[in-house]
């Protein structure tokens, strides 16, 4: 019995390092995508527009924050709705960056969705970032790709009903709308961001 005790924590002991060097592996590329868009961003930071149409945008965004997905668009909501957005698990006080250039058309504190930042990224399209405990940028303001703009706090700031039942841990809702409706950010994710949204 002793034996067979042991073999068995000595495999949840190898599963659980995988788990960790997978997740690390995994928050190292996401850092990696941010910086390589953070350099093309930045290339020229007098840009007070978007340098493509966010139309264009296609597969060449990255998610603002690393995270797992609890919840995905379209999914049931558990009130006879459906989910609008994705909702990112994080962890305690990640920083979170602009997926794209945009205009900063609200930020502040919106109802049990956290601190709530609205991007104006042209032709349309707006993106919706919530759950936030602290902005870092203001009204009006312009940023870049990239670009840190707010921190998740140290437990999920918004209910968890709005954006997806966690654990307790920090909680990034993103929401896409285009002329007023809310579309699929699944599309608009690179690749192996897309694939990792998906789960």
């Amino acid at each position: 019995m002793r034996d067979f005790v042991e073999r068995i924590e000595k495999e949840i002991s190898v599963a659980n390092k995988a788990a960790d060097a997978a997740r690390q592996a995994i928050e190292q590329e996401t850092r990696d995508q941010r910086e390589r868009m953070t350099a093309l961003a930045f290339k020229d930071p007098a840009r007070l527009a978007p340098k493509i149409a966010f139309a264009e945008a296609r597969g060449l965004l990255s998610l603002p924050v690393a995270g797992s997905r609890l919840r995905g668009f379209g999914d049931a909501d558990g009130a006879g709705g459906t989910i609008r957005g994705i909702s990112l698990e994080t962890r305690p006080g990640a920083l979170v960056s602009a997926p794209s250039d945009g205009w900063v058309v609200y930020a502040g504190p919106f109802r049990s969705f956290g601190q709530l930042l609205i991007l104006n990224a042209g032709g349309g399209y707006y993106i919706l970032l919530a759950g936030m405990q602290r902005i870092d940028v203001a009204l009006n303001q312009f940023v870049l790709a990239g670009e840190p703009v707010a921190a998740m706090g140290e437990t999920s700031e918004a209910a968890a009903t709005t954006v997806g039942v966690g654990t307790g841990q920090p909680v990034l809702y993103i929401e896409f709308r285009k002329d007023g409706v809310s579309i699929d950010p699944t599309p608009w994710w690179t690749k192996s961001q897309g694939e990792k949204v998906r789960g």
